[in-house]
């Protein structure tokens, strides 16, 4: 899964494809880079971001949407939004990807619902500019995350998703501190368990900098961190996961192609 931002306030690259044509151009270089999904996003979820309207949301996303769908990509749609959804699915979209899991918007799981797309939920305790304030797990950060989003799974048979149409997320990063992230990246079997495909975002988050900070202390800034997350994404396919989220589409598939040929029968 590529990743496109279409804002001008992303912590990974900056606003660099805040224009829609600079947003199509780069889903169509993911595309050819050989991502399976273009993940489409018009609202920043960095820690302490603050939402844009939803109009504003609609006029990042939608044109972007319909031009790569259009040119043949399969396109999720990131949004807690069910009216952004709505319109996104009707421009092209046939995944929402909604990182509060259905918290955030009530009308979002009768509308996956209705619609019969496939839903990727994940672990989502508060919105951006709060979610620092609740890291706290009683029982661990495994625990609590498998059984948060135990509860989301029986939120959305009750609204009428069936199972197949769901993915679920970890949520690497939300209401998570670095160390617990990789609790739960060690823990993944516990989430598999619940019998759903997993979906991991990890590319280019914190942890990642913290992991390699230099001598000084100070984290790895955001463009240095790409070796390390496309090995964490070897691991994560060696381990069968659903799907990985990217912003560097070929070095992941470059890596993943390494693996493959190492597993597979020398000829």
């Amino acid at each position: 899964m590529g990743v496109v931002n279409v804002t001008p306030d992303s912590f990974s690259d900056g606003g660099r494809f805040h224009e829609t044509d600079a947003a199509i151009a780069h889903g169509l270089a993911l595309h050819a880079d050989g991502a399976d999904i273009l993940d489409i996003g018009g609202e920043s979820t960095r820690p302490g971001a603050t939402r844009p309207l939803v109009e504003e949301e609609l006029a990042r996303v939608i044109p972007v949407i319909t031009a790569l769908a259009g040119a043949g990509a399969v396109v999720s749609v990131d949004t807690m939004r069910a009216a952004v959804a709505t319109a996104a699915l009707e421009a092209g979209a046939t995944i929402v990807n909604d990182v509060s899991g259905g918290l955030a918007d009530p009308a979002m799981l009768d509308l996956v619902a209705a619609r019969g797309t496939t839903y990727v939920a994940m672990h989502w305790r508060a919105h951006a500019d709060e979610m620092r304030d609740f890291t706290t797990y009683d029982d661990g950060v495994v625990t609590g995350v498998r059984d948060e989003l135990a509860q989301r799974v029986a939120a959305m048979s009750a609204a009428g998703i069936e199972p197949g149409q769901v993915v679920l997320d970890p949520g690497l990063g939300f209401a998570k501190q670095g160390a617990q992230n990789w609790r739960l990246l060690k823990g993944l079997h516990a989430l598999t368990d619940l019998g759903f495909p997993l979906l991991v975002g990890a590319s280019r988050k914190s942890f990642l900098g913290t992991l390699l900070a230099g001598p000084d202390g100070a984290a790895r800034p955001v463009d240095g961190r790409e070796a390390a997350n496309t090995a964490l994404g070897v691991l994560l396919a060696q381990r069968g996961v659903w799907g990985l989220r990217v912003h560097d589409v070929r070095a992941t598939r470059d890596a993943l192609a390494v693996w493959q040929a190492m597993e597979g029968e020398t000829t």
